[in-house]
Formats: C-alpha cells, sequence, structure tokens
C-alpha cells in the first residue's frame, strides 16, 4: 500500500484493502484485544471516514495499527502502531516544529509532531508507550519519540523509549536529534 499523506479520501479500494488488513491483523493478534469483536470495530470503522484515512496513514509509513483498548467512557476503539520496530516510513526526524526550525544544518524532513498531527493521530505518551510494551516486545533495535512533558520540552528537551534488556527504558536527548533508528509510534481513537 502506497499512499500520500495529504490525499484526504480513500478509494473504494483502498478502503476495503485497508479493512481486510486490519481485520487479519485483529483475528491474528487476539491477545491484544481482549472481549473486543471485530464486528462492532468494523461498524464503528464503516463510520468514521476520517478516521480510516488517518489508519491508512499509519499503514502505509509501516505502523500496522491495531485495537489495544475500549474506552467505555467515550465509547471509542483505541488503536496504537504494533509494529516491531519503530514505523520505518516515521524515522529520522526530530521531535517538534520549533526544534526543526531551530537545526542550522542537516535539517530532517519534519518532525515527528508535524507529522502525527499531518496523520490525524497522536503520538503515544510515555504511559501508553509502557501500556503497549505490556502487550508484546517492541522497538528491540529501535527507538521512538513519546509526548514530552512541557517541562523538559521548555528546557530543549525530548524523550523516547525503547525496550533492552527485557526492559522499558525512557531516555532524553535534545528534541532536535534524528536518528536513522528513531521515529514514533501513534494513536487513534475512532
Amino acid at each position: 500500500m502506497k499512499k500520500e499523506i495529504d490525499k484526504r479520501k480513500l478509494s473504494s479500494a483502498e478502503r476495503e484493502e485497508l479493512l481486510h488488513t486490519l481485520q487479519v491483523r485483529f483475528e491474528k493478534h487476539r491477545e491484544r484485544h481482549g472481549d473486543i469483536a471485530w464486528e462492532d470495530v468494523y461498524v464503528k470503522l464503516q463510520a468514521n471516514e476520517d478516521k480510516l484515512w488517518s489508519l491508512y496513514q499509519m499503514e502505509v509509513t509501516g505502523g500496522e495499527p491495531d485495537v489495544v483498548s475500549y474506552d467505555d467512557e467515550t465509547g471509542e476503539y483505541i488503536f496504537f502502531d504494533c509494529c516491531a520496530e519503530s514505523p520505518k516510513g516515521r524515522r529520522s526526524i526530530c521531535y517538534d516544529r520549533e526544534a526543526l526550525e531551530a537545526r542550522k544544518a542537516n535539517k530532517p524532513e519534519t518532525s515527528a509532531m508535524d507529522m502525527a498531527k499531518e496523520m490525524g493521530i497522536e503520538i503515544l505518551t510515555e504511559e501508553e508507550y509502557r501500556k503497549l510494551q505490556k502487550l508484546g516486545q517492541f522497538d528491540l533495535k529501535t527507538s521512538s519519540w513519546v509526548k514530552t512533558p512541557d517541562n523538559i520540552r521548555k528546557l530543549g528537551g525530548a524523550i523516547f523509549c525503547d525496550r533492552r534488556y527485557d526492559t522499558v527504558f525512557t531516555y532524553h536527548n535534545g528534541a532536535d536529534a534524528y536518528y536513522g533508528a528513531r521515529g514514533f509510534r501513534g494513536s487513534l481513537r475512532v
């Protein structure tokens, strides 16, 4: 599946391919969603074209989105990027627009926060990242930017996480840093 991020409507073929991909992944990884039924998720997806577009962006950038929970208060299904390593189509980016503009040389194409906004998703928080890691082992070779608290960001930093030695670690870096093995994971509520 290849798609430009600025196209906001899926063709019927793209829509059907995405729904099929999501259903296969959902059924293959039952451990991620407990007693949630695919039929209920499917009904929500059919009624939310904009959310399908965002899920498609998650998919085409390598995120492998899957349902990880249901919010009883809002009635929303929550999708996280569940790819083994940080999504390939979202690596080599700094943390946010401010960091991108502060770089004097060798600027990356974009930032994690800008890309997430463009895709219509949220970057995972550290708490969500740790929740994801309870569903499997992710980022054994890569790392992922996570939502940085304002007090850290105001001082020029940003945080990222990974999993090494069977432990989830949270680290810091300058927000303008970027590496080929660091991207970001997103979430979407439908």
